[in-house]
């Protein structure tokens, strides 16, 4: 029954995993076609605004809002000030600066590594030498897509440190709530992170003229769609995930955002798609593989060592935490029954 739960627990992981990719990819490609001519402050002002209200309403109702602890809600809001108003907003502004999408997401892959570099002193965790390698080949693909397209782009130079801020937010963000994990639910969390984001939107738009936006039903389709998509349902499994698979694995799936984010350009917005993204395509895939089956085989090996036992309530398998007593032990608790 364990052997069962485990595959069917593993093929979630997988499914999720999938839609995760393709979902974060999509917010690259909406950022395109609909900042062509909308402001993008306008566009993602009514990206996260009504859908703020929507997730307040059912927070409020469903009481989970009123009893979420301040301290959690007040670090949480910290938190979706990096990892969505930082990070969309760095993203949108490259795009509408002329950074092509599929390069804006090349250069926000670099963000495995960064993570991988730094989980050892921040969060204590290791990462092993398969992962490294892994590491390392995605890393390579991003850079092979990168050296590939910024000789075809009308974007200044300066435009590509753009991208590069917004994947030093979403780093800040995802320590940020690694470093100590949110008793909140996925949806309550990003209750929070959406509303402050729309927030923040709100005021810098006001300041910039571009509060109002227009009444095409193309810029409506476009801020729906980036509201369930790349909001809900990417952000919704990057935080599931982060506490499904952790923070090495989840990070490593970016390198795939890269490569599908180049594809989805090319064959919708006509960017070039070269040989070398191709390429690039195989290494992070390979980079991904090497990374996802050695953290695969350090649970099986942390399973085989602690052993399964069965949760009563949930009739799940969950890890032993506590090694079972010694002979000196037995021998100690033997000697006392016999006494009484």
């Amino acid at each position: 029954m364990s052997k069962q739960i485990g595959v069917l627990g593993g093929l979630v992981s997988i499914l999720a995993s999938i839609a995760f990719v393709a979902s974060w990819s999509s917010g690259f490609v909406i950022a395109a076609v609909a900042t062509v001519d909308v402001p993008w402050t306008t566009l993602l002002v009514w990206r996260f605004a009504p859908l703020a209200v929507v997730l307040l309403a059912i927070g409020i109702a469903r009481g989970s809002i009123r009893r979420a602890p301040l301290r959690d809600l007040g670090r949480q809001a910290l938190i979706g000030l990096f990892a969505q108003f930082g990070y969309c907003g760095f993203v949108y502004a490259a795009i509408a600066a002329g950074v092509a999408t599929g390069t804006t997401a090349l250069i926000d892959a670099a963000q495995p590594l960064v993570i991988a570099t730094l989980v050892g002193p921040l969060l204590g965790l290791r990462v092993r030498g398969l992962q490294w390698v892994g590491l390392v080949v995605g890393a390579g693909g991003v850079a092979l897509v990168v050296s590939s397209q910024v000789g075809g782009s009308s974007a200044p130079a300066h435009a590509y440190l753009l991208p590069a801020g917004a994947m030093a937010c979403l780093v800040v963000g995802t320590f940020m709530d690694r470093r100590r994990q949110s008793p909140l639910p996925v949806l309550t969390t990003l209750t929070v992170h959406v509303s402050v984001t729309a927030g923040a939107l709100t005021v810098l738009a006001a300041l910039t003229g571009t509060l109002l936006p227009p009444s095409s039903p193309t810029f409506w389709s476009a801020a729906a769609l980036s509201a369930l998509v790349p909001t809900m349902m990417a952000y919704g499994l990057y935080w599931w995930l982060l506490r499904r698979l952790g923070i090495t694995a989840v990070n490593a799936l970016l390198f795939l955002v890269a490569p599908v984010t180049a594809v989805s350009g090319a064959v919708l917005l006509g960017e070039p798609l070269t040989l070398a993204t191709v390429l690039a395509f195989a290494l992070c895939a390979a980079g991904v593989t090497a990374v996802l089956i050695t953290d695969g085989r350090g649970e099986l090996r942390a399973s085989r060592r602690t052993g399964p036992i069965s949760d009563p309530e949930s009739s799940r398998p969950v890890a032993r935490l506590t090694a079972s007593p010694s002979r000196r032990t037995r021998a100690v608790a033997a000697t006392r029954n016999d006494r009484l």
